[in-house]
């Protein structure tokens, strides 16, 4: 089973970054896709990028685009998402997530089957 833990999150003001971290033990991590969601305070969780196992592709939400970046590292077992240009609505927690669907074109919300425990990032106006 698959544990992951995410890291990076904390206090920024609005126009700042941050670098979230996610580190992956106890399974096979290479061939899956990983995926970044946030959840803000009475809100539902929402899908924010994923990054593919293999060929690196990436899907981005549209208030992602532009701002936050996603990568991987297979050799660390970890990815990452760089955000910039944060805004206060991007307050939420965010978690890592793994898919083990095969056909990334395929994968939705629920074909994420591990998660992290999340990490909160707090933006500032």
């Amino acid at each position: 089973q698959v544990q992951l833990v995410e890291s990076g999150g904390g206090l920024v003001q609005a126009g700042g970054s941050l670098r979230l971290s996610c580190a992956a033990s106890g399974g096979t991590f290479n061939n899956y896709a990983m995926g970044w969601f946030r959840q803000a305070p009475e809100r539902e969780r929402e899908f924010v990028a994923m990054i593919s196992g293999s060929d690196r592709t990436t899907t981005y939400a549209d208030s992602a685009k532009g701002r936050f970046t996603i990568s991987r590292v297979n050799a660390k077992n970890a990815v990452y998402l760089q955000m910039n240009s944060l805004k206060p609505e991007d307050t939420a927690a965010y978690f890592c997530a793994m898919s083990y669907k095969s056909n990334y074109y395929a994968i939705t919300e629920v074909d994420f089957n591990a998660w992290g425990q999340g990490t909160q990032v707090t933006v500032s106006s």
